[in-house]
């Protein structure tokens, strides 16, 4: 079982930068694949990125790379998510959740893979 809580939300200009944080309880946090995902208002939750137990490896959407940076650090139980170069299109509220095993390429983009989830953050970006 872990509990996951997210912080670091706000409302930015276009361009500016924002860093989320998401803190886990639980002694096994190093154990999971860790993922943000989003969800404007009347679309479904979408995948962002995620990073495998050791932060070795690190996946991203499409819309994302280039501009968002995730990371964890295992002795603080938190994971995190670096956004730079934000765009209105970026607000959402964001999400913070964990799965158990591996990280697959296809499945694991779909919320439907994580067990557990935060209570989300808002994101907005004005033009």
């Amino acid at each position: 079982q872990v509990q996951l809580v997210e912080s670091g939300g706000g409302l930015v200009q276009a361009g500016d930068s924002l860093r989320l944080s998401c803190a886990a309880s639980g002694r096994t946090f190093s154990s999971y694949v860790m993922g943000w995902f989003r969800q404007a208002p009347g679309k479904e939750r979408e995948f962002v990125a995620a990073i495998i137990w050791n932060g070795g490896s690190t996946y991203y959407a499409d819309s994302v790379k280039g501009r968002f940076t995730i990371s964890r650090d295992n002795a603080k139980n938190t994971v995190y998510l670096q956004m730079n170069s934000l765009k209105p299109e970026d607000t959402a509220a964001y999400y913070c959740a964990a799965k158990t095993g591996p990280f697959y390429s296809g499945s694991s983009r779909s919320s439907s893979a994580y067990n557990y989830w935060g209570q989300g953050t808002q994101v907005t970006v004005s033009s």
